[in-house]
């Protein structure tokens, strides 16, 4: 089991459009499909930045996932647009963490 730390940097000013979207959209949609979202913040000592936590049983599950979520007519048609309009995409950060043996993520 892992942990996916994803670090966004939103474009400015847009951060309460874009936790909207994660929140109405974004993380309906990919729980739907079967993600495991673990929580999401926003940092008011840093306001353009947004962080959430994904879990995954394995690197399998998280490839399959990705596919079902990422290679999906509607979020290449409809949801990722709008992504395109509220992210820089060019500052996402992921990292994978390990959670230590008295880790209450585990």
């Amino acid at each position: 089991m892992f942990i996916e730390l994803r670090q966004y940097r939103i474009k400015q000013n847009r951060v309460a459009e874009w936790v909207t979207l994660m929140e109405e959209v974004i993380i309906p949609f990919q729980v739907g499909k079967g993600m495991v979202v673990i929580g999401s913040f926003t940092a008011p000592n840093d306001p353009d930045l947004y962080v959430w936590l994904r879990r995954f049983e394995s690197e399998e599950q998280r490839e399959a996932l990705y596919r079902v979520v990422y290679e999906s007519d509607e979020w290449r048609n409809e949801i990722a647009p709008q992504i395109n309009e509220l992210l820089d995409r060019e500052r996402i950060v992921v990292t994978r963490l390990e959670p230590t043996a008295s880790s209450a993520l585990r």
